[in-house]
């Protein structure tokens, strides 16, 4: 009885940490990547994928990385195809970019669903600094992007 118990205190303390672990995102380095349904050049292309875009590390092995997009949908793509630099994509119609992390600051400017921003930094406080390929920098919410 007493095994069974070290056994199942062991297994909710996995789950747990595995819970408490924060999601691993990267971005896609190369102008397209492609996507395959299995960790292998000759597995089947699903799609292709374009530069800077935010996905979800899921798992890694040999070379090869198992990847959510922002719609949910999982796939393989080569590893060397991503880089370490961190961007998130705008999930909300319009997100408002502000001066601080508050949303009494002054907007910067609006970014439209499916934009891509680049994470320059998170505040601990469900903001984000970001900054626009035009050079606009300023906060977001985390919950207006996927990437975090």
């Amino acid at each position: 009885m007493a095994t069974w118990l070290a056994f199942g205190a062991a297994l909710l303390l996995v789950f747990v940490q595995a819970e408490a672990r924060a999601a691993d995102f990267r971005s896609i380095g190369e102008n397209a990547a492609v996507l395959y349904d299995a960790p292998s050049a000759r597995a089947r292309k699903l799609y292709v994928i374009g530069r800077s875009y935010p996905v979800e590390v899921i798992v890694v092995v040999e070379g090869w990385i198992k990847i959510r997009d922002a719609g949910g949908e999982l796939a393989w793509i080569e590893a060397k195809a991503l880089s370490e630099r961190r961007t998130v994509m705008v999930k909300t119609p319009l997100a408002d970019i502000r001066q601080a992390a508050d949303d009494r600051a002054p907007l910067v400017f609006q970014a439209e669903q499916s934009v891509l921003l680049e994470l320059v930094e998170l505040t601990g406080t469900g903001w984000a600094r970001v900054t626009h390929r035009d050079g606009q920098s300023g906060y977001v919410k985390l919950s207006q992007v996927w990437g975090v």
